[in-house]
């Protein structure tokens, strides 16, 4: 008999970390995020023009649980890059900012533009990836 996981929600994280290489953990999903940083972030990640996979972790409470104890970061939202945590909403965005975010996801800048533009959650943007949402 093959082992069986003790927690199937912790290695289904896992194994969405280890599977996309830009993956955000959110509150709802890039089309309608359900809080203010979760907004800022899909908004930060849609204007590097890179795709990104996102799992939504209101559907379940032990999802935002187990990532959590997987990261060691408390809050939602959470990117990670390279199956590294990369942070939350306020790194994502200052990342943005500096121009960082758009190298660390192998995005590009707004052409022309010395300084990243505003972030403007309403833009439409090229859609994310999407992954099955295996954690509930």
């Amino acid at each position: 008999m093959s082992e069986q996981s003790d927690n199937p929600i912790r290695e289904a994280i896992a194994e969405a970390i280890k599977d996309n290489d830009v993956i955000l953990f959110m509150k709802g999903n890039p089309d309608a995020p359900a809080c203010g940083f979760s907004a800022r972030a899909v908004a930060a990640l849609q204007a590097t023009g890179s795709p990104f996979a996102a799992v939504d972790v209101l559907p379940d409470p032990r999802i935002r649980q187990e990532l959590s104890g997987i990261s060691g970061w408390p809050t939602i939202s959470q990117l990670f890059v390279g199956g590294e945590l990369l942070g939350g909403s306020d790194i994502i965005v200052e990342m943005y900012e500096s121009g960082e975010l758009a190298e660390a996801v192998g995005g590009e800048p707004a052409a022309g533009a010395e300084e990243p533009a505003p972030l403007q959650p309403q833009d439409a943007q090229p859609a994310p990836l999407g992954i099955e949402n295996r954690l509930g």
